[in-house]
């Protein structure tokens, strides 16, 4: 191919010029390739296959190369095949004028490399796009072959070249010096490179491999100068030239020990050798021992000794020591070739002697640049020694930063890594950790590597003490990088975190406050992060200028206060309430921040006790009459999500704090606003509202406050449409506990709840609790609505308000009061007791009344005007068909429909089965129920058989046992009562526990009178005791 003529274009210019050189090279590469010792076929193979692409490059025009693929495209083609043609001669060139010996010892890597270049050129030249040029289907054909061919080669050593490598390989590293083996090995090394034995072939091959060792020692190689040497030594041992003197002396004293060396005595090389006076030489501790034992001659010469002087032999030490380092040279050659072997036991065995050997600065130097990826490979192959294979890389680390630098550029870290996270390798794998990250530079690689600091953090509590203390100080070296603190946080190890948060700028802290913000706390980090100044600069953040370092900041505080221990390092902080009031306060302060901020601290209030209100200043701040008029002002201005926010903080402090109770109910502007609230369209809203209603009126002697008239009547409106229609049930119950607080005295009040629903939707909710109704609401729910719809009954059941009394009666509510007694909670309970008290008071006063007219009037009223002046009492000697069952109590007076009676209800029984719940409050109801009967002093008789034929002094003998003191005090009031109208026997196991019960109550300073007083009554105790 002509490519001397003229071409206008540069680029295409440029272009010929390098097709030019690669069809030169293709030109050399084919005939050097010829005369190849080593895999004759496969070279001489490859040498036609460069040939024939020489006369593919002759035969076609770059031009048209260059127009189907582009110019950039075919300049980067064929510069990549000049590449690869240019190492395949280097390549050939070595084998052909390096040594023959060394050739077939590397005889594996020669090969791979040539067949990994073979694959290699035949992709460049198929990346040719030949397809669309107009061009002869022969030179189609012909490129297909080359493509095919070079493709196709084999570069595998012989079976016998392999054999004879290997023996090679083991004759230098085990250092054989028999004469015959060396002999016999060169045979085979001849026949190999088709050679004749002799001399001139040594002589050929120690010049050549002398040369190349002065090459490798002149660039500093050293571990592949000692190879060479080796090699050297190996054909000096055939013997077929002679070795100069020179070199043999050399040689002599590196090979083999001087034998003074060896201890006589105690047959060990010495470290401490000393003279006899005779000369002869042994370890110092040997010799002294020997002439402990009474000796006194050389135990070398036998010879009779003047003196048992022992002086220092320094020369000797100092031959001592030049020998072993021979031999660790030795040791680092052999395990050099070792290394580079692909025999995995060798290599095994060559890393544990090796690793030793890197702990020592000369060997570490001595490494090749290839040594250290080497390493690296060897920990992702399982069959290989990782345990030596990172002392190996920790004695490099430790030796250089150049070395570190290239542990990492290597890929070390990953593996390293995954060698920790293993578990069987950790503590030399933290050492290597360590040791990389005492750079500055590579910490960064370090603590970006998945999954590195998680494993670290893991490893802080090891029972290894080494591993936990180097995993610490790794974690340690990466704490400058803020990244990596956040990332120590995450995986539970908080102290450089709020280390690095003390030290940093607002900048820094803001956004580590905005990473802890998505963090899992647990007990053990509180420990750590409830540090005094931690607390305190977090805090600090809401004095920023940055609106995100404040919602950052806030959200830290709400996850912090969540534990006990937290909440109460910020309430200590004296600035933590006053900045969070100051964001509250701020006219300009963003909505979403007063937010926040008034959620924070409705949780620190909801969270701390009644009596830390008096221990903390910040506490005592929030109750002044500013702030919560300022709460206040916040609720009525402010758009739903605020509103409800600071709804929540006034429930929170009306709870804990009488002062902002009464603040809140002095405040007519507020309870209005609240009750209009409750008018509207947002259920969260009215929700809270309902609960700051609830909060204020608890324990306020005056109940709940309410708007002046007609606000007055639209409060108790709302409220009673709440409790009678609402869809939801913590909405009912709330509202239910706020009628339930309403004025007692107020007859607006009394009209108001008389005309509403309210006792009808009372009445359903307390039937709904066992079904009567068809309807039944989950325990969890109903509950508390069943306790407040109690509380708002007790309203309708005050002895003062017959009117509403009646309207109970109408109901026919006592069925379900009594089921109450039997299966409501402790609360349910009680009030279900108090409300029948209240009604069975009722009852007997208005029997009792009666009774006392009709005594009066007997005998000079008539009947009718009798029956017209007790409209509702039918008597007990009515003839009626209605009244034929008459109550055993009050006869025929508590007959009517409208009148309630405990008797007549079957509620004794329940009361007294009541008497048996312990909690606070039952027993005092039912005990207080149950002494209603006893008002009448007509019906005591009666009455009293009643509570006894019921099981009654067994209940109340068990209160007097186990009840609280003041339902100890109505029992004894209520059993003296029935003492008064019952006779016990002395015989009567009643009589007896009734006695050791109200002994052991005379211990009772508080009972001991009352209780005196009933065993007088029993005849227990004189009339002149002391006790009373």
């Amino acid at each position: 191919m002509d490519f001397n003529y003229g071409i206008e274009d540069v680029g295409v210019a440029a272009l010929q010029e390098l097709w030019n050189r690669v069809a030169i090279q293709a030109v050399d590469l084919a005939s050097d390739t010829r005369n190849v010792v080593l895999r004759k076929a496969s070279f001489q193979e490859f040498s036609r296959s460069v040939n024939e692409l020489n006369t593919l490059f002759h035969a076609l025009d770059a031009r048209k190369i260059e127009a189907a693929m582009g110019l950039e495209s075919t300049k980067s083609v064929l510069e990549t095949l000049n590449d690869q043609l240019r190492k395949a001669c280097k390549i050939i060139k070595n084998c052909k004028s390096g040594s023959r010996l060394r050739l077939l010892l590397y005889s594996n890597s020669v090969l791979s490399e040539m067949q990994d270049l073979s694959t290699e050129i035949a992709t460049t030249i198929s990346s040719f796009q030949l397809v669309n040029l107009n061009m002869t289907l022969n030179l189609k054909t012909m490129m297909d072959q080359i493509v095919d061919n070079l493709r196709s080669l084999e570069f595998h050593s012989a079976a016998a070249t392999e054999r004879i490598a290997m023996e090679i390989e083991n004759s230098i590293s085990q250092n054989e010096r028999d004469r015959a083996s060396a002999v016999s090995l060169l045979e085979k090394i001849a026949e190999a490179v088709g050679a004749s034995t002799d001399a001139s072939l040594v002589e050929n091959e120690l010049a050549i491999l002398k040369k190349e060792k002065e090459e490798m020692e002149a660039q500093k190689k050293q571990a592949e100068a000692l190879q060479l040497d080796q090699l050297i030594q190996f054909l000096y041992i055939s013997e077929l030239v002679t070795m100069p003197r020179s070199e043999e002396v050399q040689k002599y004293h590196q090979q083999f020990p001087i034998e003074s060396v060896i201890c006589p005595l105690c047959n060990e090389v010495m470290k401490d050798p000393v003279a006899i006076v005779c000369g002869h030489s042994f370890e110092r501790k040997a010799i002294q021992e020997h002439f402990k034992r009474g000796e006194k001659k050389c135990p070398t010469c036998r010879e009779e000794l003047p003196s048992l002087d022992l002086m220092p032999n320094f020369n000797l030490r100092n031959s001592i020591e030049e020998w072993k380092q021979r031999e660790k040279d030795l040791k680092f050659q052999a395990a050099v070739v070792g290394i580079n072997s692909n025999d995995h036991s060798r290599q095994n065995k060559a890393l544990e002697d090796m690793q030793s050997l890197m702990e020592m600065p000369r060997y570490a130097a001595m490494t090749a640049e290839d040594f250290v990826p080497k390493l690296v490979q060897f920990l992702k192959d399982n069959r290989i020694n990782a345990k030596a294979t990172l002392k190996c890389l920790y004695g490099l680390a430790k030796f250089s930063d150049d070395h570190k630098e290239a542990i990492v550029q290597a890929g070390a870290i990953r593996h390293t890594v995954k060698q920790i996270y293993k578990g069987e390798t950790e503590s030399d794998a933290l050492a290597v950790l360590l040791e990389l990250s005492k750079r500055q530079s590579l910490r960064e690689k370090i603590g970006k590597t998945k999954d590195c600091i998680p494993i670290l953090v893991s490893f802080l509590h090891n029972e290894d003490p080494n591993v936990s203390e180097n995993a610490h100080s790794v974690l340690q070296n990466l704490s400058s990088n803020t990244h990596f603190v956040v990332k120590m946080a995450e995986a539970g190890y908080y102290q450089p975190f709020v280390a690095c948060f003390n030290q940093g700028s607002q900048e820094t802290r803001s956004l580590m406050a905005a990473a802890l913000t998505s963090m899992q706390l647990k007990e053990n980090s509180i420990a750590v992060l409830k540090e005094r100044q931690f607390i305190h600069n977090i805090i600090q953040l809401l004095s920023s200028n940055s609106p995100a370092s404040k919602s950052a900041c806030l959200k830290c505080i709400k996850k912090f206060i969540a534990y006990p221990r937290m909440l109460k390092k910020f309430l200590s902080d004296p600035v933590t309430i006053p900045h969070l009031l100051g964001l509250i306060s701020f006219v300009s302060s963003d909505l979403h921040l007063k937010q926040q901020a008034a959620e924070i601290l409705a949780l620190m209030v909801g969270a701390c006790q009644h009596s830390q209100f008096q221990l903390f200043q910040g506490l005592q701040e929030l109750q002044s009459e500013h702030n919560v008029s300022l709460f206040l002002q916040l609720v009525a201005c402010s758009e739903s999500q605020v509103k409800i926010q600071f709804l929540h903080l006034l429930v929170e402090l009306s709870y804990k704090s009488e002062k902002a109770r009464d603040l809140i109910q002095s405040n007519d502007d507020a309870i209005s606003h609240l009750f209009s609230s409750l008018d509207g369209d947002r259920p969260a809203v009215r929700r809270w509202a309902l609960k700051l209603l609830h909060s204020i009126s608890e324990g306020h002697p005056n109940g709940v406050p309410l708007p002046s008239s007609p606000g007055k009547e639209t409060a108790i409106n709302t409220l009673a449409a709440i409790l009678t229609s609402s869809l939801d049930i913590e909405e009912r119950s709330t509202a239910a506990g706020i009628i339930s607080r309403l004025p007692k005295d107020d007859i607006v009040v009394d009209e108001v709840l008389r005309k509403s629903d309210v006792l009808k939707a009372i009445y359903e909710v307390i039937c709904s609790m066992d079904g009567e109704l068809g309807i039944r609401m989950p325990k969890s729910q109903d509950e508390c609505l069943l306790e407040n719809a109690l509380a708002a009954l007790l309203h309708f059941t005050e002895p003062s308000k017959p009117e509403l009394q009646r309207l109970v009666g109408k109901l026919q509510l006592y069925p379900s009061l009594i089921r109450v007694l039997s299966s409501g909670s402790s609360m349910a309970k009680q009030r279900a007791a108090t409300a029948l008290a209240q009604l069975s008071q009722s009852t007997s006063l208005s029997v009792s009344n009666a009774a006392s007219i009709s005594t009066e009037t007997r005998t000079s009223m008539p009947m009718f005007l009798l029956s017209k002046l007790l409209p509702d009492m039918s008597l007990c000697c009515s003839d009626s068909s209605e009244h034929r069952s008459l109550c055993s109590v009050h006869g025929a007076a508590c007959s009517p429909r409208e009148t309630f009676c405990l008797v007549k209800v079957d509620a004794v029984k329940p009361l007294l089965k009541t008497l048996s719940d312990i909690e606070s409050g039952v027993a005092e109801a039912a005990l207080m129920a149950l002494e209603t009967l006893l008002i009448d002093h007509s019906t005591l008789s009666p009455a009293t058989a009643v509570i006894v034929d019921s099981q009654g002094v067994t209940a109340i003998l068990q209160v007097l046992e186990k009840g609280s003191l003041s339902a100890k005090t109505k029992a004894l009031d209520l059993f003296q009562k029935i003492l008064k109208n019952t006779q016990l026997e002395s015989t009567d196991p009643l009589f007896m526990k009734s006695e050791r019960i109200l002994v052991q109550l005379l211990d009772n300073d508080s009972l001991k009178k009352k209780v005196g007083l009933v065993l007088r009554q029993m005849n227990i105790i004189p009339d002149q005791s002391s006790y009373f």
